[in-house]
């Protein structure tokens, strides 16, 4: 069996809905709204890479690339600001977090 490119874009297409099924059932927990949206960026990624191998074009791995590299910078950040945010308020619960309502 060869996998084709359908294959390739069936998984992306299952990990995108099941981040989104993530995102819209668990509003409440920040650090599974988090690894629900690095969830739907390696999807995307996922369909990245297999149109570029299927295409023969480098330019999709190489955007890839750059799009890990925002995406850990982003988790860095997002990990950063959790933390000082569950210091200030011993608490991750996307509800009580009201602190920057003007």
């Amino acid at each position: 069996m060869t996998l084709t490119l359908g294959h390739f874009l069936s998984l992306g297409a299952m990990l995108f809905a099941l981040s989104v099924v993530g995102i819209f059932l668990n509003r409440k927990n920040l650090i599974v709204l988090l690894m629900a949206i690095e969830l739907m960026l390696l999807a995307v990624n996922t369909n990245f890479v297999a149109f570029s191998h299927y295409l023969g074009d480098l330019n999709g791995q190489i955007f890839v690339f750059f799009i890990l590299t925002v995406a850990a910078a982003e988790s860095a950040i997002g990990l950063a600001i959790l933390v000082l945010l569950f210091r200030n308020k011993s608490t991750i619960n996307v509800d009580e977090l009201n602190t920057l309502k003007g």
